[in-house]
């Protein structure tokens, strides 16, 4: 399916619509998709403990070494593995209790991590609320790239015009700054005066991870290594973070502000899963069963890949556009669409399958 705008038209009874997500999630339950799965998050949880130590007592044996620039990206994958667990915690998917999860998600995040999780929850939240939904999503609500032809349309100077119709081949490039602009945004957060829960356990743990991060390298390597290494952990980061988040939405169809389409069609019509084995799962986090994590944000993440089929079917037999493609094929279609955006005498809206799911 290429990009489409879903407009609202009365279509469809709202109470069917309703009762259809209602039953799916009957169904989901009748298979006990949505019960807490405590013994894998257990070694997972452990696992990252035991990873981030290992990477401290790495850096410092490996000592003023170029060798660092291999740890550096190690570091960046394993940063990012324990930033989709965190992410596991913020949906509630590893414990019953919600404080148990808010606080687990807190210390990964701030702590391990480096970024806010008051600021990230509360940018998620949005997203999920209004997946792709103009003037709603943050996520199609970046300045350095237009996403809709109104955002396009406001950039009209001539070297605007030719980076908006070639924008698709900037955009993974630009994810190797998503590190940096992720460190940022995290802490403009903690120091505004925006209402924040746990602001002040926040900074304890963002000035512990940024501060003492930053000091054990510059205290075990050369300022060459060490910068270099700097570069290339929030470098890999950025780019394995965005490469993981992007496939997912980025190029499915465009809600309007305006409209009122039914949650089930909502979460299915803008989401698109990725193929693969359990090595995607691996790679991804997770997030390459998009759909089902929309429809079910608390399904513990080993669930999600025996929900599909289930969820797969409902679809099918509901005549609800369904769809998954492989993750170059994802890329490939991201940037299709981003360089389609731009070009006036082109519509990337074209979905003619999407004017049967309106309501």
């Amino acid at each position: 399916m290429s990009s489409s705008t879903l407009t609202p038209t009365p279509t469809r009874p709202r109470d069917r619509a309703v009762s259809d997500f209602t039953e799916l999630t009957r169904t989901i339950q009748a298979a006990g998709l949505m019960k807490r799965r405590p013994a894998h998050y257990a070694v997972r949880l452990s696992a990252a403990v035991v990873a981030v130590l290992g990477l401290i007592a790495t850096i410092i044996l490996v000592g003023d070494s170029w060798w660092q620039i291999a740890v550096a990206f190690v570091a960046a994958v394993i940063l990012t593995q324990i930033a989709f667990l965190g992410h596991d915690a913020a949906h509630r998917q590893i414990f019953a209790d919600g404080r148990a999860n808010n606080w687990t998600s807190l210390v990964l995040a701030d702590l391990f991590v480096g970024l806010s999780h008051g600021w990230w929850q509360r940018k998620h939240t949005r997203h999920h609320a209004n997946p792709n939904k103009i003037d709603t999503d943050p996520d199609i609500e970046i300045e350095a790239l237009a996403f809709t032809p109104d955002q396009a349309a406001k950039r009209t100077s001539k070297l605007s015009v030719w980076y908006l119709n070639h924008q698709g081949w900037f955009f993974f490039p630009l994810l190797f700054l998503e590190g940096v602009a992720l460190h940022v945004a995290a802490i403009k957060r903690l120091s505004s005066r925006d209402k924040l829960e746990h602001r002040a356990a926040e900074i304890v743990m963002m000035t512990i991870r940024l501060v003492g991060g930053t000091a054990l390298v510059f205290l075990t390597m050369s300022w060459p290594i060490a910068l270099v290494f700097l570069a290339v952990q929030m470098g890999v980061f950025g780019f394995y973070m965005g490469a993981s988040f992007a496939p997912n939405h980025k190029g499915m169809p465009l809600i309007p502000k305006d409209s009122r389409l039914d949650f089930l069609r909502r979460q299915v019509l803008t989401s698109r899963n990725i193929g693969g084995g359990k090595w995607v799962d691996v790679l991804m986090g997770g997030l390459n069963h998009q759909v089902e994590h929309h429809l079910f944000p608390s399904m513990p993440r080993p669930s999600l890949r025996r929900a599909k089929p289930i969820v797969e079917a409902y679809c099918r037999e509901h005549n609800i556009p369904y769809v998954q493609v492989s993750l170059p094929r994802s890329y490939a279609i991201i940037v299709k669409y981003l360089n389609t955006v731009g070009k006036s005498d082109r519509d990337p809206f074209n979905c003619p399958m999407t004017a049967l799911y309106r309501v």
